[in-house]
């Protein structure tokens, strides 16, 4: 008994502070995990959006790279101003589908029917 409390007054600090720091880095890499899924990745995404909207309205005469660039830089100054990280690649790749999801929804042919079909349509429950 006499040697457990030598070995627990004598390690006994050191062994603690192992095992808290064990416990809290992980609780940090849970809680970075958790931040980047339900916050970091939508704002991102929604300012990727943001980005890509506005370029298209504002900068109509340029195209292609010098877009994407504009695009990049819009979203920079967005995501510092909120204090998240940026990062080119990241933000090309999430304005890239932003814009395919800009292109799909203008792709969609409009539905051609006369009213009473809408109507019909409308009371289905098939809008």
């Amino acid at each position: 008994m006499e040697i457990i409390k030598t070995i627990i007054a004598t390690y006994g600090s050191p062994l603690a502070a192992v095992i808290l720091s064990i416990v809290f880095g992980t609780l940090g890499m849970i809680a970075k995990k958790l931040f980047d899924k339900y916050i970091d990745t939508p704002i991102k995404e929604a300012v990727a959006r943001t980005a890509a909207a506005f370029v298209e309205q504002i900068w109509k005469d340029i195209h292609g790279a010098e877009k994407l660039q504009k695009a990049l830089e819009t979203a920079e100054i967005l995501l510092k101003k909120k204090g998240l990280a940026f990062d080119a690649e990241e933000m090309k790749i999430l304005i890239e589908a932003a814009v395919a999801e800009f292109n799909d929804a203008f792709a969609k042919p409009l539905i051609q029917e006369d009213t009473a079909a809408a109507v019909r349509r409308t009371e289905q429950g098939d809008v």
